[in-house]
């Protein structure tokens, strides 16, 4: 009996081993696997970031590169609009100037047909200068400075509006 317990004993050991190896043959199977299923899900992973990172990058140079025209074009209408202005402000100091030394009078053309306002005024210039036109009266030299600065500041309002609606169209969408 005692050999028949020890075949036997020998037999459920050599089983045991055999169970043991083809589990562990099973777990290093699965492990290999799982392993590689991890590295495929990994790469994929890996190659998605890159090209959404790409995508992001391209659409980030268009915009930038969209920006920096929207600066340049911006740029652009502000130093028209400077300019503009100086050149206004400068055209606007020479008719002061011409006013202030008498070198340029400012007249206004009077309504011959208005006989309500009680005030004649001579139609004719006399032999120094040449008057175009109907009756006109001279403006007092401050009046008309105050009248060539009013217009001024309307001069530069309508290049500030203008500028302003070039910048509007040009970041308008």
């Amino acid at each position: 009996m005692s050999a028949a317990i020890w075949r036997l004993g020998g037999a459920a050991l050599i089983v045991l081993l055999l169970m043991a190896g083809s589990g562990w043959a099973a777990w290093q199977w699965q492990a290999n696997s799982y392993a590689r299923q991890l590295a495929e899900q990994s790469e994929a992973y890996q190659r998605e970031r890159e090209s959404t990172a790409t995508a992001v990058l391209d659409w980030q140079e268009v915009q930038q590169s969209a920006r920096r025209e929207l600066e340049d074009r911006l740029k652009t209408n502000d130093q028209t609009q400077h300019q503009e202005l100086t050149n206004a402000r400068k055209d606007q100091a020479r008719l002061r100037d011409r006013i202030a030394t008498a070198d340029m009078r400012l007249s206004v053309l009077v309504d011959a047909a208005d006989s309500d306002g009680g005030c004649t005024v001579p139609a004719g210039s006399g032999a120094g200068g040449v008057v175009h036109g109907g009756s006109r009266a001279r403006l007092d030299p401050a009046a008309a400075q105050r009248i060539v600065a009013i217009a001024g500041e309307g001069d530069q309002g309508l290049i500030a509006l203008r500028a302003c609606q070039a910048y509007v169209r040009e970041v308008a969408p």
